[in-house]
This record gives structure tokens, C-alpha cells and sequence, in this order.
């Protein structure tokens, strides 16, 4: 590992940590040496990088420190790579183009000397064909869930009937190439997971959901556990 990426490493770890964090874990994470530790350490504090402690102590990083947030690690570089790839293959035009327009930021204002880690990446997944059906505008979907509010849906079930529900949306989630509104159903008074595909118009309601969306997400959560020990047929 290159110093300068054994310096941001030594910051990362700092930052995510809520304790002081000892030379010897900061040696066994980077694989070096402690004395390595030590000298980084004392160099990025003659960065003024607001580190606090000492050897037998730990170390403590100011958390109102501010790095730039794009200097990323070949690793770190990587895994958006890998992401973005996993992204492209999402039946979801509004996902894949963001995720497209973040790795085109990103590499608008990354060092020359780290593009050929976006270029030519030591990673990568097979290139499955996206269905080109038709599908949902999720973007309001994700909103409602951001916002907590309910929806309105007109739902076609697999045999082919139409109805109309009002959901408390709790995840878009996504299995392969098609995505599933996780969501609350009030006429059902259970969760259900819709398949977007199927969705033929979303409203979002003035409405906020009965609950909050941390609550509803643990319910939610407690109920696909039972659902995993006692699978039933998919909606």
C-alpha cells in the first residue's frame, strides 16, 4: 500500500470509530508494522491533522475534521466500480442514469494518477442483458419513503386483476433485474411486496404513514424473519 493511501486509510479508521483506536489494531487493519503506525501517525499530525493520543492509548481523531471526500483508495475506487456494474444491470432507468452521473463526478475530479482504477478496474461481474420492458418511474416511490407518506396504487395482480390500495412504503428493494415496493397494505393489513412492473399508477398521499418509518422498517423487518422460517407464495 502506497503511504499517501496508508495516510487516508489511518483517517478513515479513525473517523468511524467511536473509541480510541491502538496502534497495534491500526498495524494489524494496514498490515504493516507498528512502528509504521507510529511514524504516519506522527506525520499527519505535522499535517496538523487533529489526531489526539499516544502508544499504549490509543488514537482519536477530531471529529469536526473535514477531508475531502474523494480521496478514495484503489480498494475504495473499486467497490463503486463493482456497484455501479451491479447498478447497470437494475431494470430502472432512474438508478442506473444516477449511478452513471456519480461515477461521471467522480472521475471529473479525480487525480490522473487514479483513473486508471475507474478505466480498467481489477473487478467486475457478468454482463447480463436488462430486460428492455417497460417499467415504473420509481423516483416517486423513493421519495415517498424518503418523506414518510402513503401511497396510492392501482396493483395488477399475476392473474391479471386490477386493484386499487393505499400502502405505507417501507423499501424498493431489488432481486436480479426487477425491483419490489416492500410496503404495508391497509385493505390487506399486512406487508406485501409489490413488483413495480406491475404497478400501473402511484399517487403520493397528503398523508404520513401511522408510524415512524424506523418503527414500521423494524416491524417490517420481524415479519420477513417469520417469512423466511415459513416461506409462503410471492404477491
Amino acid at each position: 500500500m502506497r503511504k499517501a493511501d496508508r495516510l487516508f486509510q489511518i483517517i478513515q479508521i479513525l473517523r468511524r470509530s467511536s473509541r480510541p483506536v491502538t496502534s497495534s489494531e491500526l498495524a494489524g487493519e494496514l498490515e504493516v508494522a507498528r512502528r509504521t503506525v507510529y511514524r504516519d501517525i506522527a506525520h499527519l499530525i505535522a499535517q496538523r491533522v487533529p489526531i489526539e493520543g499516544e502508544a499504549g492509548f490509543g488514537y482519536i481523531l477530531d471529529p469536526r475534521y473535514d477531508m475531502p471526500p474523494l480521496m478514495l483508495t484503489p480498494d475504495e475506487i473499486e467497490a463503486v466500480v463493482l456497484g455501479v456494474q451491479m447498478v447497470a444491470r437494475v431494470n430502472d432507468a432512474a438508478i442506473r442514469n444516477a449511478a452513471g452521473d456519480v461515477m461521471a463526478k467522480i472521475k471529473s475530479v479525480m487525480p490522473q494518477d487514479l483513473l486508471p482504477y475507474i478505466e480498467g478496474p481489477a473487478v467486475g461481474i457478468k454482463p447480463d442483458a436488462v430486460s428492455a420492458e417497460a417499467t415504473l418511474d420509481t423516483r416517486p416511490l423513493r421519495l415517498a419513503i424518503r418523506e414518510g407518506r402513503k401511497l396510492e396504487i392501482d396493483y395488477r395482480a399475476a392473474d391479471g386483476a386490477v386493484t386499487s390500495r393505499i400502502v405505507w412504503p417501507v423499501l424498493l428493494g431489488y432481486a436480479d433485474t426487477h425491483s419490489l415496493l416492500i410496503a404495508w397494505c391497509q385493505s390487506k393489513q399486512a406487508f406485501r411486496h409489490f413488483r413495480t412492473e406491475r404497478i400501473l399508477k402511484v399517487e403520493i398521499l397528503d398523508d404520513a404513514i401511522g408510524m415512524s418509518k424506523t418503527r414500521l422498517r423494524q416491524q417490517w423487518r420481524q415479519w420477513r424473519d417469520v417469512e423466511m422460517r415459513n416461506p409462503v407464495g410471492a404477491q
